[in-house]
């Protein structure tokens, strides 16, 4: 992870990381080193996303204030619920809601993830439950987070917590096994590893038990090759 931020950019958010941890705010940090971090497929970060539960929010910028981060408003965006800022070009995002609204972030967000240690800072990752979850209703014309998901199926869908996330996603689960059909079209004995509960709750056909790890004619239809850790050889 530490090629993932060039070290001016880390010490930046490194001040937030330790006067935040000192004063005891739980937060955790999703975005792309999550992603990263999670499903092994590192890309670049422009900023950082910051995870916090609602009652922290206003003490959470007035640290942001401390430290001599201002508000970003070159890009708008919903203050009821995030907050941007930025310094010295780099921006920082909090977020205690879904931006459509779905769900506001609570204290399974903020301490059940990995803990991950970057240049000496040490911090909790969002589950990848959940953030597989916050990123489930991107799909855009300038932006779809699709890809990142099936990332993150692949890397971590046999060890995940699939109770937790088809309880919280209810009648959404559909728009998961969207994503999720996609993963077992590409790679059809991968997913023979996922758990067998989950295939009715997501609307799929199990798949079959003798197919192939990975689907390579399939993965080049798809140019997919950046979906997998190092790409496929």
């Amino acid at each position: 992870m530490t090629a993932l931020v060039p070290p001016a950019q880390w010490a930046v958010y490194a001040e937030f990381i330790a006067e935040t941890t000192r004063r005891g705010i739980p937060f955790a940090v999703g975005g792309g080193l999550a992603v990263s971090a999670y499903s092994d497929c590192v890309r670049n970060t422009k900023d950082m996303d910051i995870y916090i539960m609602e009652q922290h929010s206003a003490e959470v910028m007035a640290i942001s204030r401390e430290l001599r981060f201002t508000e970003y408003t070159a890009v708008p965006y919903d203050p009821t619920w995030s907050y941007r800022s930025f310094r010295d070009g780099y921006i920082l995002d909090f977020l205690w809601k879904m931006l459509n609204g779905r769900t506001s972030v609570d204290e399974t967000w903020v301490t059940r993830g990995w803990e991950l240690k970057v240049r000496g800072s040490s911090f909790r990752l969002l589950p990848v439950e959940e953030l597989i979850w916050s990123k489930l209703y991107i799909l855009r014309n300038d932006r779809a987070d699709w890809p990142d998901i099936i990332s993150l199926l692949y890397a971590r869908g046999a060890e995940m917590e699939w109770d937790r996330l088809l309880a919280d996603l209810d009648e959404d689960r559909l728009l998961l096994g969207g994503v999720v059909g996609v993963l077992r079209w590409l790679c059809p004995g991968h997913v023979c590893r996922f758990p067998e509960s989950i295939w009715a709750p997501l609307g799929l056909v199990p798949p079959w038990s003798d197919a192939p790890e990975i689907d390579r004619d399939r993965v080049a239809l798809m140019k997919g090759e950046h979906l997998f850790p190092g790409g496929l050889p």
